[in-house]
């Protein structure tokens, strides 16, 4: 009788380790779907921050051409936007990529710039809806980089999380850069937009 209960206990015990097993098996697995989906939200929000660019990319020589048609003597502003285009074109992930946009976001203020110093270039329709077209882009592009930053730090927390902090970085999920654009960019975002009639 004595070894009956010992041997119920012994298959009792056997039953709660491998539950327990169960159940941490099943919580890993979880953790893990969940750390999966947050780098995908984020390899999205990447996405989309590329195809504003692609966009803006794109928008770049229309409006060089236009103020070409007006301003030729100032080839220095007009170069300087074809080369940090292609800087930007060849940038890769979220840190290089910002760095090449912050570059070219100043070499553009400067071309859209030219308008207030030109004013038949000012005047031109072209102009002005592809300033319009741009600052359309721009507003697309800050929102996309809110989003991206934001599910970085969903899922740059997620990771340091306890329990996942101790597996998540042998299973190949590693901080991502947030898209920051730099403080000269940031300080623009914040001033008040210029009004001009």
């Amino acid at each position: 009788m004595g070894d009956a209960r010992i041997i119920r206990g012994a298959k009792a015990m056997n039953w709660v380790v491998w539950m327990g097993i169960v159940l941490v098996v099943l919580f890993g697995v979880a953790v893990y779907n969940s750390l999966v989906t947050l780098r995908a939200r984020v390899n999205q929000a990447f996405a989309d921050i590329d195809v504003q660019l692609k966009q803006r990319h794109d928008l770049i020589p229309n409006l060089i051409e236009t103020v070409k048609g007006y301003v030729a003597h100032e080839r220095d502003t007009l170069q300087a936007v074809v080369e940090t285009r292609n800087a930007a074109l060849k940038a890769q992930g979220p840190a290089d990529q910002a760095a090449a946009e912050n570059a070219l976001s100043g070499a553009l203020g400067r071309l859209v710039a030219l308008g207030e110093a030109y004013p038949d270039l000012k005047a031109s329709a072209n102009f002005q809806q592809l300033q319009t077209d741009l600052a359309d882009i721009e507003d697309k592009l800050a929102a996309a980089r809110r989003f991206f930053n934001n599910g970085v730090a969903e899922y740059n927390a997620a990771i340091q999380h306890f329990p996942a902090v101790l597996f998540a970085g042998l299973l190949g999920f590693r901080p991502q850069a947030f898209f920051d654009v730099g403080e000269t960019e940031r300080e623009a975002l914040e001033a008040p937009p210029k009004v001009a009639f």
